[in-house]
């Protein structure tokens, strides 16, 4: 009798550890020999982490304090600041934690986690693009009516649906996958993005017919409202003065700059996923470094150069710091 009770009792603690350790892990294999460079990957990775934070911030922080840059197109800038800070969060911890692990993995879940966030961020950032493409095309072709249209209140939801939609948006696609069966647990890559569905078995139509509505409403949509608005603003200061077309490029080009860089990054992403390709691993990881490192850092150069009031207050801060 007692012999049949610990029977019993050693199954029953089998099974609940096995419940509690039922975690399934992932491995990222896009690292390009990182047990002989760890040290030299982490040393890159963070300190390009501690400039994109610093670079950012300091905009953002400029923006802030400054009243005289309260306005809608600074405040938006801000805003897409704000989101490439957030979009090097959701990657860099955990990818600096991988340079220095002797095995680069991560649970299912968390990959399903990070995913959302990826695509999130990604696809506030188009939305952002797309609200600034509005504002300067409200400012440049319908002057007048510009403070009527762009207010603080038309501002804030603007801000407020540039993360809420994204994130309803992309919630679904986690939910989808949760539960499909996996047959690989090596993840071409070394951040889990698109290439997450190739770990699938078999991908479901539900799952493609969701990606494909996603895809259009977060990336084509956004680019053609932009091109739109760009096209009439560029026929507007063809009609206008050399002084307008002055200021309207000192506006327009910055945005553009980044739509074009965000949008090619973008296009690699989606697609290395989708098709499938084998890609060599060197050129795999060189791009998916771009889309992690060199777009982060390209916003604030872009728009602390570029746009002449920011600047300007970047100047006198930096002159101030020598003067002291």
């Amino acid at each position: 009798m007692y012999v049949y009770v610990d029977v019993i009792c050693v199954c029953a603690y089998t099974i609940m550890m096995d419940n509690e350790l039922n975690v399934t892990y992932i491995t990222f294999d896009g690292h390009v020999e990182v047990q002989k460079y760890r040290y030299l990957y982490f040393v890159i990775m963070f300190t390009a982490y501690i400039l994109i934070i610093c670079s950012n911030s300091t905009i953002v922080g400029i923006i802030v304090i400054n009243k005289s840059l309260h306005e809608p197109m600074y405040i938006f800038i801000a805003a897409l600041l704000i989101n490439s800070v957030l979009y090097s969060t959701a990657v860099y911890p955990k990818l600096l934690i991988d340079f220095l692990s002797e095995k680069q993995i991560i649970s299912y879940s968390a990959c399903l986690f990070q995913w959302f966030i990826y695509y999130t961020l990604a696809s506030s950032e188009f939305f952002l693009l797309s609200v600034m493409a509005y504002d300067r095309y409200v400012s440049i072709c319908k002057p007048l009516q510009y403070p009527t249209i762009m207010r603080k209140t038309t501002v804030y939801i603007f801000l407020i649906l540039a993360w809420i939609l994204p994130a309803c948006q992309m919630s679904v696609g986690p939910l989808l996958i949760a539960n499909e069966k996996l047959c690989y647990f090596i993840l071409k890559g070394i951040i889990c993005n698109s290439t997450v569905n190739t770990l699938h078995c078999m991908t479901s139509k539900g799952q493609n017919i969701y990606g494909l509505i996603v895809f259009v409403s977060a990336v084509p949509l956004p680019l053609l409202f932009i091109l739109f608005t760009y096209t009439r603003i560029l026929i507007i200061i063809y009609r206008s003065s050399r002084e307008v077309r002055r200021k309207a490029a000192q506006t327009c080009l910055p945005h553009l700059l980044v739509l074009i860089n965000f949008s090619c990054l973008g296009t690699y992403d989606v697609l290395v996923g989708r098709l499938e390709t084998n890609v060599p691993k060197t050129v795999r990881l060189i791009m998916s470094l771009q889309m992690i490192l060199y777009h982060p850092l390209f916003n604030p150069i872009i728009y602390g150069l570029k746009m002449k009031e920011i600047f300007k207050h970047l100047k006198r801060l930096f002159s101030e710091d020598k003067l002291n």
